[in-house]
């Protein structure tokens, strides 16, 4: 069998795959035509960030089995083209979890002390001492945005510089936080008190431009902000304007929208510290990152073990026909069910509950919960996968409850999923109508039959006439076309929610005409 290394491994990497018995090409820096003219000849593809593995490229691939991502970013693999060829797409997560922390801590302490411009002073020949005067972070306030896996390592090394660490993130417990010596605060308090703010959370609709105009309003005057996660989380021309007013002190940005930036308005400012995405680019990062795929890799190949996939549960093969619909339908419930309760949110997640009924109570349910919950935890952090979501949901203090019955109800089986938070609940309910229908039969207290997938608009009004026709007039003009229309009441309450199906991606500026239509309660697209 033959493996191509398409982007910049380690030596040592590439001699674990050779030792187990493969021809290994290493062909970097090649354009998409040329990847896809030899990638059929190729059982597995190795990748870092730079090679895009497309849709296109993934059908030339005839004869691939696996594609692996030295890193846990898969943004540059289309993961759902693999899924549908029946390629497991496998990522190495935490390989570079201390050293982007490591780095946001670096730009920190570089931002603070004037080092970059100390540095080019001294080799002008310049002695600016009187101009470079900087602060101590020590008694400072840290507000870290996202308390994965890096959050905590930033958030570990920050209490040892002597800091008072303050941290929004809905997906952990105050009793975590409080174990390691950190406040758990909202957004706004994060705004109001920190003299510094980092970003670690995934790129999603949520936090898209999650630190903007409005954000910065909010923020102590001579803040210091500080972005390793991803370009774009923090909208660009407000962090520029916020520079000029002298509401940001100063930031160091690892990441941007554009990569290389097409506008070098930021990284050229002078109250700005830019590196070119150098988070994880330390020797040990990718010595780590390539050991490990290409040990997975090789683990699969020989031996058909799947570790640290993003879109294969380990399933025996007997038992996959009559598991994967619930595989399927329990990823999506999640990936809706995120979406829907977002990044943003004050409210704490405690608790997930998962119910088998009828059928769905008959198969092994573990990587049926284990896909569920890896939907759920994609909504806010990059690093999950089918092998540590469990974990992953532990370390942030969140009980999982399971429990099955073979009694049917409504319908001949389901699989219901309960979100317990500090204040309320939120819940969903799945089933499989048969192999390729798979449904959302209900949503809190609505009845309703939902087919997740696409671009969705989830819609919750009042039960009031021409409301819906508003909704659709809006799209229409807007040249979006609807595929599909789902509606669910509660006459009691008087209110309703309304699922539409749409053929592409809705515009911020569409979704805000289509909040402020009357009887309108909230708007939110979900894509699955």
């Amino acid at each position: 069998m033959k493996i191509l290394v398409s982007d910049k491994l380690s030596e040592a990497g590439v001699d674990i795959l050779k030792k187990g018995g493969f021809t290994v090409d290493v062909k970097t820096g090649l354009k998409p035509e040329e990847l896809k003219a030899i990638i059929g000849d190729y059982d597995a593809l190795i990748v870092r960030s730079a090679t895009k593995a497309t849709a296109d490229i993934i059908e030339a691939g005839r004869n691939l089995k696996v594609i692996g991502r030295a890193g846990a970013g898969v943004d540059n693999i289309d993961s759902a083209a693999a899924t549908k060829r029946g390629i497991v797409v496998m990522n190495t997560p935490g390989g570079n979890t201390v050293t982007t922390g490591e780095h946001a801590i670096a730009l920190m302490m570089s931002l603070t002390r004037n080092i970059p411009k100390a540095d080019a002073f001294m080799k002008e020949g310049k002695w600016e001492k009187k101009a470079l005067e900087g602060r101590e972070v020590t008694g400072k306030t840290l507000g870290i945005i996202g308390m994965g896996r890096v959050g905590s390592v930033v958030a570990s090394r920050a209490l040892g510089l002597k800091m008072n660490v303050i941290v929004y993130d809905p997906f952990i417990t105050r009793e975590l936080a409080e174990s390691q010596g950190i406040e758990l605060v909202s957004l706004d308090d994060i705004y109001a008190r920190s003299d510094y703010i980092t970003v670690h959370t995934p790129k999603t609709k949520e936090t898209t431009g999650l630190i903007g105009k409005e954000a910065f309003s909010k923020m102590k005057k001579g803040v210091f902000i500080i972005n390793c996660a991803r370009g774009g989380i923090i909208d660009e021309a407000a962090l520029v304007e916020a520079l000029d007013a002298g509401i940001v002190a100063g930031a160091a940005i690892d990441v941007f929208v554009k990569e290389p930036p097409e506008d070098w308005t930021l990284a050229k400012h002078p109250k700005v510290v830019a590196t070119p995405h150098l988070g994880a680019s330390t020797l040990e990062a990718q010595e780590n990152v390539a050991l490990a795929i290409a040990e997975q890799v090789v683990d699969y190949l020989k031996n058909g073990v799947i570790r640290n996939a993003v879109n294969a549960p380990s399933v025996s093969p007997e038992m996959l026909p009559k598991v994967r619909p619930y595989i399927e339908l329990a990823e999506k419930m999640g990936m809706f069910m995120g979406q829907i309760i977002g990044q943003v949110i004050s409210d704490r997640l405690k608790k997930v509950s998962i119910v088998y009924t009828g059928a769905a109570s008959g198969v092994d349910t573990k990587p049926v919960t284990v896909s569920a919950i890896k939907g759920l935890l994609g909504a806010i952090a990059d690093e999950v996968n089918y092998v540590n979501a469990p974990a992953l949901l532990k370390e942030r203090g969140i009980d999982l409850v399971e429990s099955s019955t073979s009694k049917e109800e409504v319908y001949t089986n389901t699989i219901e999923m309960t979100l317990e938070f500090d204040k309320g609940t939120r819940s969903l309910t799945g089933s499989v109508f048969g192999k390729n229908d798979l449904r959302i039969v209900r949503i809190d207290k609505y009845s309703i039959e939902v087919i997740p997938e696409g671009y969705m608009l989830v819609i919750y009004n009042k039960d009031l006439p021409g409301t819906v026709g508003k909704f659709g007039t809006i799209l229409g003009e807007a040249g979006i076309n609807i595929a599909r229309l789902f509606l669910g009441r509660d006459r009691q309450e008087g209110t309703a929610i309304v699922i539409i199906n749409v053929d592409t991606e809705v515009p911020k500026k569409v979704l805000d005409k289509l909040r402020k239509v009357p009887n309108a309660l909230s708007v939110q697209e979900v894509v699955i």
